[in-house]
């Protein structure tokens, strides 16, 4: 059976105890024959156990049974909604289980473009996983081309571009994949820190720009139908709501306000307002008198 297959079998599982939160085992055996999952054939009882372990090492999903009335169920469902790659790695799949089955509408769905830089991703990733130096050949925009020998430590994906985070022998810097012309791996190892964790480097962070700016505790104004965009999407993990009326809902934020951060507050036009503190909101009024004078 091909891989594509196989993925999809366990994205109906996950899907369908997701739904339906509990189920025996016969019942699960049902759904999965009326959903015709591998051409009406039956789950067979060793091939779901198969199943388990396997979204268990791709997913970090545990299904577990309940002792009496032996019915199945997600016992950690946090790990559907969270930030790890397990995670992001079940959307994608899933997502791809869907459009694989939609090819005769395929002139109905619109899809933004694919991350770009990810011919140099498959050689960056086995760096990591050894540990292996790799000598990057770079030209940032509107600069000239150099190269640059990395201790590749981590991988982000940030408004369809995939970054680098890597140490260059004196510091930790980040690196568009999409600006590299050549990626190469060496035979020099290198260890990285025990203590050091990509996610809480870039914890005070939104996006991928680590400037040093000092950390503030910002507050906005969500006006119209903002609130609700922000509540289903937030934009920081430290997103706080704090009042809500009818015309608008105040957000808080325990963040380093970088270019990211105000650039995607101004993407919002006037459906965000900063309240605090006062010398970011006056740096916000500078942006978008600099925008006025451009019209």
């Amino acid at each position: 059976m091909k891989p594509a297959q196989i993925f999809r079998q366990y994205i109906w599982i996950i899907n369908t105890l997701r739904a339906y939160r509990r189920l025996t085992f016969e019942e699960l055996n049902r759904k999965w024959i009326e959903d015709k999952v591998i051409d009406g054939n039956p789950l067979q009882r060793s091939s779901f156990n198969r199943h388990r372990d396997a979204i268990l090492d791709m997913f970090g999903i545990i299904i577990d049974c309940e002792p009496k009335a032996y019915r199945y169920y997600i016992s950690n469902s946090r790990a559907l909604y969270d930030d790890s790659v397990e995670r992001w790695l079940f959307s994608t799949l899933a997502v791809h289980g869907v459009l694989a089955d939609s090819s005769a509408v395929k002139e109905r769905l619109v899809l933004e473009n694919a991350p770009s830089g990810e011919q140099y991703l498959e050689p960056i990733i086995r760096a990591i996983k050894t540990n292996r130096q790799i000598l990057v050949s770079y030209k940032a925009f509107g600069a000239e081309g150099y190269e640059k020998l990395l201790c590749p430590y981590a991988l982000k994906l940030c408004q369809q571009r995939w970054y680098l985070l890597a140490f260059t022998g004196r510091h930790i810097a980040v690196y568009a994949l999409d600006r590299m012309t050549n990626v190469k791996q060496t035979d020099s190892a290198f260890e990285m820190p025990a203590d050091f964790s990509p996610q809480n480097f870039f914890s005070e962070y939104y996006g991928v720009l680590t400037d040093g700016t000092p950390m503030e505790h910002v507050i906005i104004r969500a006006h119209g139908r903002m609130p609700d965009y922000l509540r289903t999407l937030p934009l920081h993990h430290s997103q706080r709501e704090l009042e809500a009326t009818e015309h608008y809902t105040d957000f808080s934020f325990d963040i380093r306000p970088t270019a990211d951060f105000l650039g995607q507050l101004l993407s919002h036009g006037d459906g965000i307002e900063v309240l605090e503190p006062q010398t970011l909101r006056q740096k916000m009024k500078d942006l978008i008198a600099a925008n006025l004078e451009r019209y």
